[in-house]
């Protein structure tokens, strides 16, 4: 007899905890949702209200008015979309090297580039800041790219996913006479779209609510991405709390269609 048919409760507590994890998880996000849709009465009544009786969509138009957001969700669009498409294009090329070819001191090289990990952002920002200022890159995309174009940590996850891939295959593709980026392109690439998803998604929402670089690299409000430009709305309307919460409904609107679109590669990857 199995297990199950011994304790069939076993299977329904389990389920409980998991629905009781799960509703943990949602409630706060559920309630942000509802609080962006509130108005002002529903807000200042004392009570919590977990559904409004009256849908203010017109807060998303009001969020708009008192603040450029347009021009914030712009930017980090801009931004996050840059970074995570040049990771896509060199950390599985630099992984697959370190992956699949032999050369001199490659291990040290390798360790070399995760040691990289070890040091916080915030050590190296200074002269990155002091370099960026000199060169005219403040206030600028370019200024609040060029720090992020490629990860260690990408180099690591895609030398780990592509390190056990046959090499009778690309052995078999040089020996037709394939050039060393058509075996990249065509043999390689297409078996890593699991991690390359993973990639994509750690990427850019990461780089989606990265706070400390965006604030210290841009003065202009024209360059502020969104999660500044929330921080900031919040300083001065901190009491419209439905305002507060919309602007947070549209911070993290892209990173949950971009989960929904990459969630079958990330549970494989």
């Amino acid at each position: 007899m199995t297990r199950d048919r011994l304790f069939p409760g076993d299977r329904v507590v389990a389920y409980l905890f998991v629905l009781l994890l799960c509703a943990l998880t949602v409630l706060p996000l559920l309630y942000m949702v509802s609080l962006a849709l509130q108005s002002d009465a529903e807000i200042y009544a004392g009570d919590p209200v977990l559904w409004p009786k009256t849908l203010r969509f017109d807060n998303f138009a009001a969020l708009f008015d008192r603040a450029p957001f347009g021009r914030f969700f712009v930017n980090s669009l801009v931004v996050a979309t840059l970074i995570t498409l040049s990771h896509l294009v060199f950390d599985p090329l630099v992984g697959y090297v370190f992956a699949k070819f032999d050369f001199p001191f490659r291990r040290t090289i390798f360790l070399a580039v995760l040691s990289t990990l070890m040091i916080p952002f915030f050590v190296r920002m200074i002269p990155i800041y002091t370099m960026f200022s000199q060169i005219g890159w403040l206030d600028s995309y370019q200024g609040l790219v060029a720090p992020f174009l490629i990860d260690a940590f990408g180099i690591f996850l895609m030398r780990q996913y592509i390190a056990p891939l046959p090499d009778e295959l690309i052995e078999a593709a040089r020996v037709d006479g394939a050039s060393e980026l058509r075996i990249y392109a065509r043999i390689i690439l297409p078996q890593t779209r699991p991690a390359l998803a993973v990639l994509a998604l750690f990427t850019f929402v990461y780089q989606w609510n990265n706070f400390l670089w965006p604030l210290i690299a841009t003065s202009r409000t024209e360059m502020r991405t969104m999660p500044i430009g929330l921080t900031l709305f919040n300083e001065e309307y901190f009491t419209q709390w439905n305002l507060t919460a919309a602007g947070a409904v549209l911070l993290f609107l892209p990173t949950a269609l971009l989960f929904a679109l990459t969630q079958r590669y990330l549970v494989r990857g």
